[in-house]
C-alpha cells in the first residue's frame, strides 16, 4: 500500500497512520482524504490488525523540528479560487466521508497528537475512539473564527463526549486546548512528552489489541448506537453481542484460559 500523503506500518496488531503533508504541516487535501479513505477499507478486511493508531509527522526545518498532528484544511487552496462551487461540495463531502470512515471503523482507532491539530485535523481525531497527546500539542476547533463552520460530525460527537456546554464552549470560541488542558476538560484521555507519545500510545493500543476482537468490536458498536435509546432496546443489543460471542472459538478460549489461569491468546474468530 504506497501512499503519498499518508504512511502505513503495522506493529504487531496494531497498525500506525501517519499523515505525511509535513511542508504544509498536514494540512488536509482531497488527495490525503481519498488515501485514508482507501487504507480504511483495505483494513478493515486485514484481521491482523486490531487497533490503529492516528498520528502526524516532523518536519525538519534547518536543523529545527516542528511536530505536527494536522493543521486542519489547506486554507491557501481553499482562498486561491482554484476549486468551483461543485468542488468545495466535494471536497466537503469527501472529508464527511473520510471521517465517517474513522467513526464507523469496526475496530478501536487511537488519535496521538504530537503537534496542533486545528480544524479538519481536530475533527478527525474527535472521530477516533481515544485521544491521546503531546503536553505540548494543542487541538481546536476555529472554524467560526474564520467564516466558516465545523464538520465531520463534531456537532454530534463533542457534546456526548463533553457535555453541551463544554462543546459549546470550544465551538463558539475557538479555543484551543493544550495536551495537559484537553486532558482536564475531558476531551483527551492522557498526555505525555512528546518523546513520550507513540511509546505510551502503542503501550494502550496493544493492551487493547491483546483483548477479543470481535468482543472490542461489538464494544465499540454498542458504545456508539446506544446513546438516545431506550433502555429495552439496549438490552436488547447487548443479548446479541453476548450470544454471537459465546459462538466463537475466542469465547471457548477465554474461558479455558480462565480456568488454567494463564492470558488468553485470541484469534478474532
Amino acid at each position: 500500500m504506497n501512499y503519498e500523503t499518508i504512511i502505513f506500518e503495522k506493529i504487531n496488531n496494531t497498525g500506525i497512520i501517519r499523515l505525511n503533508r509535513p511542508e504544509r504541516m498536514n494540512a488536509v487535501s482531497e488527495e490525503m482524504y481519498r488515501e485514508l479513505i482507501d487504507l480504511l477499507e483495505r483494513l478493515e478486511a486485514d484481521s491482523d490488525v486490531r487497533v490503529l493508531v492516528l498520528t502526524g509527522s516532523v518536519r525538519i526545518k534547518d536543523g529545527v523540528e516542528k511536530q505536527a498532528f494536522c493543521a486542519g484544511a489547506d486554507l491557501k487552496k481553499h482562498s486561491s479560487g482554484e476549486r468551483t462551487a461543485e468542488q468545495r461540495k466535494e471536497y466537503i463531502y469527501l472529508a464527511h466521508k473520510a471521517n465517517l470512515k474513522l467513526y464507523t471503523f469496526h475496530k478501536p482507532v487511537i488519535a496521538a497528537i504530537n503537534g496542533p491539530a486545528r480544524g479538519a485535523g481536530a475533527e478527525m481525531a474527535a472521530n477516533c475512539d481515544f485521544i491521546i497527546m503531546a503536553d505540548d500539542a494543542s487541538i481546536g476547533f476555529p472554524e467560526v473564527g474564520l467564516g466558516t463552520f465545523v464538520g465531520g460530525g463534531v456537532t454530534k460527537i463533542l457534546p456526548e463526549l463533553l457535555g453541551i456546554k463544554k462543546a459549546r464552549e470550544l465551538i463558539y470560541t475557538g479555543r484551543v486546548l493544550s495536551g495537559v488542558q484537553a486532558v482536564d476538560y475531558g476531551l483527551a484521555s492522557a498526555s505525555y512528552p512528546v518523546n513520550e507519545l507513540m511509546f505510551r500510545s502503542m503501550e494502550f493500543a496493544d493492551f487493547i489489541a491483546s483483548q477479543a476482537p470481535v468482543s472490542v468490536s461489538l464494544a465499540k458498536k454498542n458504545l456508539q448506537l446506544s446513546p438516545g435509546r431506550d433502555i429495552e432496546t439496549v438490552l436488547e443489543m447487548e443479548a446479541e453481542g453476548i450470544l454471537s460471542c459465546m459462538g466463537t472459538d475466542d469465547w471457548k478460549e477465554g474461558i479455558t484460559a480462565f480456568n488454567e489461569k494463564r492470558k488468553p491468546v485470541y484469534r478474532g474468530r
